[in-house]
């Protein structure tokens, strides 16, 4: 998965939000990593390997959302579709070339990020 370079550099806090409701429905923040642990998560999305587009109409189930300092608005959030292969990414770090990508969910890394996002609606933040 690409995603913008500078972006992830200032990013401190990434929040995992559970969607329940047709995207971009707002979702409910479930879970956070902070520090290392939110490094790892972004090597993870780094090197989520491509797929092909599946037909499922994009219903994503998770959305990362990526804070700088501030933390006051997301500079960049991705949605995940585990059905469909297809993540969407927007928010003012996000240049058009990256707004739609396709990610093999089945790979070792997505069935980590799966694992990942369920689990941290699991632990309290």
């Amino acid at each position: 998965m690409l995603l913008p370079s500078e972006a992830v550099a200032a990013t401190v806090l990434l929040t995992t939000v559970r969607l329940t409701e047709p995207w971009p429905a707002p979702g409910l923040v479930v879970g956070a990593w902070a520090g290392p642990e939110a490094d790892g998560v972004l090597d993870l999305l780094a090197a989520l390997p491509g797929s092909e587009q599946h037909r499922c109409g994009f219903n994503p189930g998770w959305t990362v959302r990526a804070y700088d300092e501030t933390v006051l608005v997301p500079h960049f959030e991705a949605a995940f579709c585990f059905s469909c292969h297809e993540i969407r990414l927007t928010g003012p770090a996000v240049p058009p070339a990256l707004e739609r990508q396709f990610f093999d969910a089945d790979s070792p890394e997505g069935r980590d990020l799966l694992d990942r996002l369920r689990s941290s609606a699991e632990s309290p933040y």
